[in-house]
């Protein structure tokens, strides 16, 4: 499900589960996190998908379970956390959990038929704050509501307009971009990097932290949480209720 080769200096970490759009599982997301360990010799990462899509978001049949939560944002962490520069290689679409992944790296580059969504409200579902937050820094706080509030789809283009993604390109072209950056100075990357995410992405400050917390925790022990997990069961469309 996960395929690591190695251009020079370059891990290319490649998401090998072309039947289901690469979507999400448990397993997956801890195989990224242990795989990112594997190259930790690399100056620079790109993460890509096989097949059609980048990675069309969690698998709706691990999505509702107690362990993918924890195994989703450890593994977006380790991504964010890399002391290395990770481009990620937008091949296809981007669905929720994969925008999440296209978001944890530093760059993002699209191929035409790259499209970035967050439909969490149309399941019940919600993103933490850590995944809000960075989503408005990169591509603004208009198109962070489209994707979150109306359930927008944000295409190749789009996404390069708000500056959502970096570049446009095949992953060949993203490859090139990561290759160039390991010739630079691995420590002063490093430390840019850390900079950039603790002075723009610091801790949430108590109260406010855990306010959202707990709202964020409420929105997955909710009524309309249990709705859209039966909803999907039944193959019907879920009737939320806000409770």
């Amino acid at each position: 499900m996960i395929e690591l080769t190695w251009h020079d200096r370059v891990a290319v970490v490649t998401l090998d589960r072309p039947e289901k759009h690469n979507a999400l599982t448990v397993d997956l997301c801890h195989r990224i996190r242990t795989t990112l360990d594997d190259a930790r010799e690399a100056r620079a990462i790109l993460v890509t998908g096989n097949g059609s899509s980048f990675c069309s978001g969690a698998d709706l049949d691990e999505v509702y379970t107690p362990d993918f939560r924890d195994a989703l944002y450890s593994m977006l962490h380790a991504v964010t956390d890399a002391p290395v520069p990770v481009v990620a290689a937008v091949n296809g679409a981007a669905i929720g959990a994969g925008t999440q992944l296209a978001i944890a790296a530093d760059f993002r580059v699209v191929a035409p038929k790259a499209r970035f969504a967050v439909p969490t409200a149309r399941i019940g579902l919600a993103v933490d704050p850590w995944t809000i937050r960075r989503l408005a820094l990169l591509a603004g706080n208009g198109t962070a509501r489209r994707l979150l509030l109306a359930c927008d789809q944000v295409d190749a283009q789009g996404a390069l307009t708000c500056g959502l993604a970096d570049l446009p390109g095949t992953a060949d072209e993203a490859l090139a971009w990561a290759k160039a950056m390991t010739e630079l100075a691995p420590l002063t990357q490093a430390y840019s990097k850390r900079v950039l995410n603790e002075v723009f992405e610091p801790e949430l400050d108590e109260p406010l932290g855990k306010e959202l917390h707990e709202a964020f925790e409420g929105c997955w022990a909710s009524e309309d949480f249990a709705e859209g997990r039966r909803s999907r069961a039944e193959k019907r469309p879920p009737v939320f209720r806000g409770r």
